[in-house]
């Protein structure tokens, strides 16, 4: 087996006190997004990891890409058939995960997950490039297949099918997940992290610092 435990990091980049965070998470979570983007140095900022949690209570997680954010929540776009989209089917509640990992910094995000309207869906869906939108049509997310080639084959057919301009799938499109829950990480020397956690409380945040 190998031996991991020699491996250390000091974080040292940056520091979150109360007195540099905004009462508002979002406000908080928009702020850190934008370092991010302008960083140059994360090389996916909009990358997330989305868990959910099966029927028998099985956790599962997987990566995903955020590709909208206001005071609604938190939107990504997948096949609703997906295991993730079954999943939520059957219990809509969710958590997120931001790693920005160059930067030192985590959120972390929990709330109940609502499917995004169908006008929303197909405004986005619409502004995919041409083989994203037919890639909906040809991959059945999460299921078995025999080879790529299958893949392959269900794009031709796609293409075919559906020509330069296909409508979105019935079973593709968004979701939204409405938090309740937020946690803001940056790394800190000796590993007395600083963290710090929103919680609604009343229709109010109430912001409270975390032990590391």
């Amino acid at each position: 087996m190998s031996d991991l435990g020699h491996l250390r990091k000091s974080y040292e980049r940056d520091t979150l006190e109360e007195t540099q965070a905004s009462s508002e998470p979002l406000r908080q979570f928009e702020l850190w997004m934008k370092e991010a983007l302008a960083s140059g140095v994360v090389p996916e900022p909009n990358a997330m990891t989305v868990a959910t949690v099966s029927p028998e209570g099985r956790p599962s997680t997987r990566v995903v890409l955020i590709k909208a954010f206001d005071a609604r929540g938190i939107v990504w776009y997948t096949n609703y058939h997906s295991r993730k989209g079954r999943e939520l089917a059957g219990n809509p509640f969710a958590a997120l995960q931001f790693h920005w990992v160059e930067m030192e910094r985590v959120v972390r995000i929990e709330g109940r997950v609502e499917k995004v309207s169908d006008a929303e869906s197909d405004a986005y869906y619409a502004s995919r490039p041409l083989d994203s939108r037919l890639g909906a049509w040809a991959s059945p997310q999460s299921e078995v297949i025999s080879s790529r080639a299958v893949l392959v084959a269900n794009a031709a057919k796609a293409a075919a099918q559906h020509g330069l301009n296909p409508e979105r799938p019935p079973h593709w499109g968004g979701f939204r997940l409405v938090p309740d829950r937020w946690e803001f990480w940056q790394g800190r020397k000796s590993r007395l992290h600083d963290r710090l956690s929103y919680r609604l409380v009343d229709g109010q945040w109430l912001r409270e610092r975390l032990a590391p």
